[in-house]
């Protein structure tokens, strides 16, 4: 592959994933990270990506990957990390599920549980969980973000905050190397720091393209969380804040 459609089709899976690894780049092109590191370079060098550490991303940190494409990428790693999710809670739990396409394929591994009382602010899940008749769901007030079904605002919060549920499902949108958790939406923030406050047990739930992504809001550390689910191991940098937060890591 020349050069020129190598810088082409490295935006392209950029722009597809919000943040892609210099690893994951030698092996989809099989060529050396020299190669890789120097292509990257030369995409920052034209602002056509933000360069990283081990990576690069978007050159926007204010606006997400559209949810069609996220809900495409990494797939097969999001169900298992939502295999080993729905394996730890017990039937009868009461639980939020946030907005985001990992939790969203945690409620599909879900559907095989029996009386699930649920509190969600995505509609997705709520379509998919509402043909089970066994299950309690309750769906949060607020206003419909159209591009993913996301529910959100004061009335969000409000409701939410009624609560005091067992589990709380939480995605991110991107995981800095110091560990801060970051999101694109202040008001997206502001409705998971009330299902954290809210669940007795927070579950972090997120593949590993998210793991040095930025996003320009900021949830967070590690501390917030009980559970990280993910399925890679993540950076040495990112992996002391969890150890030193005493997070229980899951890798799937």
């Amino acid at each position: 592959m020349k050069q020129t459609q190598r810088h082409d089709a490295i935006i392209d899976l950029v722009r597809r994933q919000g943040y892609v690894s210099t690893e994951e780049l030698v092996e989809h092109f099989d060529v050396s990270p020299q190669t890789i590191r120097r292509d990257l370079n030369d995409l920052a060098d034209q602002n056509k990506i933000q360069r990283h550490h081990g990576g690069a991303a978007l050159p926007s940190t204010s606006e997400n990957t559209a949810w069609q494409d996220r809900k495409m990428m990494w797939s097969a790693e999001k169900a298992r990390i939502a295999q080993r999710v729905a394996s730890q809670i017990p039937d009868g739990a009461t639980l939020f599920i946030d907005i985001g396409t990992t939790p969203e394929a945690v409620a599909h591994a879900l559907m095989n549980h029996n009386d699930l009382r649920i509190v969600t602010n995505n509609l997705n899940v709520a379509m998919l969980l509402m043909s089970k008749p066994d299950f309690r769901l309750i769906i949060a007030g607020g206003e419909v973000r159209t591009r993913d079904g996301g529910i959100m605002g004061e009335a969000t919060l409000d409701f939410i905050s009624q609560f005091r549920l067992d589990y709380g499902i939480l995605g991110i949108s991107g995981i800095d190397m110091d560990g801060s958790l970051l999101e694109f939406d202040y008001h997206e923030v502001r409705t998971k720091r009330a299902i954290i406050d809210n669940s007795r047990c927070v579950m972090l739930v997120t593949d590993h393209s998210k793991f040095g992504r930025n996003a320009m809001v900021n949830l967070g550390n590690m501390s917030l969380v009980d559970y990280l689910f993910t399925d890679q191991a993540p950076p040495a940098s990112v992996m002391k804040v969890i150890e030193q937060h005493e997070v229980h890591l899951e890798l799937c």
